[in-house]
């Protein structure tokens, strides 16, 4: 059993509106990229990470994983103009069996730890798909939306409530199933913001919390 793990990184950042994106942001001396390359690579487990970015950044992220010595662990490959197009493009490269896992992380969450991704390895082989949650401390609110604003219908218990991370793991041929379902046209559409995730997430999933 092998496990891969994607990072899509092909986002623009343009709703943080900063001087380049996110993933290429310098925290504490180093790209945000890498710095999550890093909690990846560090978990003996993991076989390889695949980094998806848009075909103008591949050489400058492949000079990167040269630089800060990933570059025996690490492939990059061209994303494409969503985060589910950049997640396809990696897994169709991938040499992995059905059977096999593969994680799913934003390249622009560099907190993630190792326990957490152990775990969630571990939830996968036992589930078929899992995904990292936090429980909510926010008071959530179900609202009636209105042409004014909106009104307060109820108050969601927060024990109900988890906000969801990444990874979110699977098995290779869940993964692959699930991107070839008929949702999969009307997910990619700009002007659908879900995320191509939920539906595999509701079809078999297990929580793992943070």
């Amino acid at each position: 059993m092998q496990v891969f793990v994607i990072l899509p990184a092909a986002g623009l950042g343009t709703r943080m509106a900063g001087p380049q994106p996110k993933q290429f942001l310098i925290l504490d001396g180093i790209p945000i990229l890498i710095h999550s390359l890093r909690a990846f690579a560090a978990v003996e487990r993991v076989t390889a990470i695949y980094v998806a970015v848009r075909k103008p950044e591949m050489e400058r992220v492949q000079a990167q994983i040269t630089e800060y010595g990933f570059a025996g662990k690490v492939r990059v490959v061209e994303g494409g103009d969503c985060r589910q197009e950049s997640v396809s493009h990696a897994l169709a490269a991938l040499p992995a069996q059905p059977d096999d896992v593969v994680l799913v992380h934003d390249a622009v969450r560099p907190l993630i730890d190792a326990a957490t991704i152990e775990r969630t390895i571990d939830a996968v082989l036992e589930q078929g798909a899992a995904i990292v949650g936090l429980p909510a401390v926010d008071t959530i609110k179900q609202v009636e939306r209105t042409a004014h604003g909106a009104l307060i219908t109820s108050t969601i218990p927060r024990e109900s409530i988890v906000q969801a991370q990444t990874p979110q793991g699977f098995r290779v041929g869940l993964l692959r199933k699930a991107l070839t379902r008929p949702w999969r046209t009307d997910l990619w559409a700009p002007t659908r913001p879900r995320s191509w995730s939920v539906p595999v997430i509701r079809w078999l999933s297990c929580m793992v919390l943070r």
